[in-house]
């Protein structure tokens, strides 16, 4: 009679804590072995020692949510050819594995890019993106949310920090693979709402992107999230519709191919009967471009970095 209790008393706190989306996604067609992975709640003084750790508190709803689960993780699967194959995944990591953003020790070596070397070159350049994005510097504090099953991080970024002060503000930013920051939330109890709407899709931090999530992941969305996913094809962003206007007289006039103009005779353009030797001409070297370097840059800490 007790294990019935402590069953039912197991499925109201899941649907409380996923906000029912377990119920949703088994009645989605071909969603298969949905998994909650059960936590302890963490320790006060896990959460006190991470934050003088740190020197950052934590938000009282992150507080709040560590209380209730030490990190949440959460599944599911869909049949392709009767065979499960695992797609949706929603994680954020427990306080132990809430760790500052880093470089790997493997590749810690001298004369190595650095992610403090791309801040460095980014503000000797003019950019066109967001002026107050999180830095690899002392100057923000970041840690790690979700892996995102490496493609990209969503972190918990603690920016305009000074040194020994503990930091108070927090946002929820996504950090893609070519080390570019994208704004997400203000708060982790936003985040935590976004995540689940999302099912937990691959790529589904890429939507606050500039180029959006990969085709093969907009097919995954389009076929659990119509709603949000689908886009009209005919209006653009502004708005305004889309149409192909075709002019007849142009589209299938005939084309006039121009006369091919003769080449002078190497004994013509020397203005004299004797042979002339041709010589060789490079070709003009394009000027050293700093955009090219930099995303040289970026491919070298790519590999650097985990």
């Amino acid at each position: 009679m007790e294990d019935i209790r402590d069953i039912k008393g197991f499925k109201g706190f899941m649907e409380r804590l996923t906000l029912g989306i377990t119920r949703v996604l088994e009645g989605l067609p071909g969603v298969t072995d949905v998994r909650f992975v059960e936590r302890e709640p963490a320790e006060r003084r896990c959460l006190i020692s991470w934050e003088q750790k740190n020197e950052c508190a934590l938000p009282e709803d992150l507080i709040d949510f560590y209380r209730t689960t030490d990190g949440f993780t959460l599944t599911w699967c869909t049949k392709l050819e009767s065979e499960p194959v695992p797609l949706g995944s929603m994680v954020v990591n427990s306080v132990a594995k809430l760790l500052p953003l880093s470089q790997s020790a493997v590749f810690s070596l001298p004369n190595m890019p650095t992610l403090a070397d791309l801040d460095d070159w980014e503000e000797t350049q003019e950019s066109d993106g967001p002026p107050d994005t999180p830095h690899f510097d002392e100057r923000s504090r970041i840690f790690e949310l979700d892996p995102c099953g490496g493609n990209g991080k969503v972190c918990l970024v603690y920016r305009n920090c000074t040194q020994d002060e503990e930091a108070q503000d927090s946002e929820v930013w996504f950090l893609d693979r070519a080390l570019y920051w994208h704004y997400l939330t203000s708060s982790f109890t936003a985040y935590y709402r976004l995540m689940i709407t999302n099912l937990g899709l691959p790529e589904w931090q890429y939507n606050f992107t500039p180029y959006g999530p990969s085709p093969q992941a907009k097919q995954w969305a389009c076929l659990y999230r119509p709603l949000t996913s689908h886009s009209d094809p005919h209006v653009d962003p502004n708005g305004d519709p889309i149409l192909n206007r075709l002019d007849p007289s142009r589209a299938f006039r005939g084309k006039v191919k121009p006369p091919v103009a003769k080449k002078k005779s190497p004994a013509q353009s020397g203005g004299g009967g004797g042979r002339t030797s041709k010589g060789f001409h490079a070709p003009p070297t394009a000027p050293f471009s700093d955009d090219g370097l930099q995303e040289e840059l970026r491919a070298a800490l790519l590999y650097c970095f985990r």
